[in-house]
């Protein structure tokens, strides 16, 4: 069983006169990643390094950001290794201070700092998520829209045309009954749209 954050966490230290700001923080998959690393460019532009690495299913990367090779993004994927997590993508902020840490003391201040970020954070079981899109005629779009909110289902973008087009995110779990259940509140109007846009049936 693998675990994600229930929220973003983070812990700033400071090793010879440079500061290590890490923050680990739960991600869907390698775009959220991606668009999380913008944010944290922008919200530290005068860093030196801000180096990272993803667990996310088959979606895993990491960047030692300019630092010697090996030297910050291994060693903070391997901490995520270590505690088994998924989904969580781990950023250290570096503010250099003008003293060399050398190869081994780089390694060892990107492991203490994101390790320590993951000592306050709060593990939850990885919910495998699935998305299924489903299109209806206006009419039946509040039955649809009711059904989302009571099932605590995400509605994650709509599209409208001459129908509606919904895109639902849930637990994988919930997929087959989800279909079912949304047949039934629209009397077997509803039409399901496989990923690659072709009606599924």
């Amino acid at each position: 069983m693998t675990h994600t954050l229930s929220t973003t966490v983070s812990v700033s230290i400071e090793i010879r006169k440079s500061r290590f700001i890490a923050y680990a923080m739960p991600v869907a998959d390698r775009d959220a990643a991606m668009q999380e690393l913008r944010r944290l460019r922008e919200a530290h532009p005068g860093a030196t390094h801000v180096c990272w690495a993803l667990l996310a299913g088959g979606q895993s990367g990491m960047s030692d950001d300019g630092e010697p090779s090996g030297t910050a993004g291994r060693p903070i994927l391997e901490v995520l290794r270590h505690h088994d997590l998924d989904g969580v993508l781990a950023a250290v902020v570096r503010y250099y201070g003008g003293v060399k840490l050398g190869a081994g003391g780089l390694v060892r201040a990107y492991t203490e700092a994101i390790a320590s970020a993951l000592q306050h954070a709060e593990r939850v079981e990885r919910v495998a998520q699935t998305q299924l899109t489903i299109e209806i005629d206006y009419p039946d779009e509040a039955r649809v829209r009711r059904w989302i909110e009571q099932e605590r289902a995400e509605l994650a973008g709509s599209e409208y045309g001459l129908s509606v087009r919904l895109v639902l995110r849930m637990p994988a779990t919930m997929r087959d009954s989800a279909r079912d259940a949304l047949r039934d509140a629209t009397q077997g109007r509803a039409r399901f749209v496989d990923p690659e846009g072709d009606a599924a049936d």
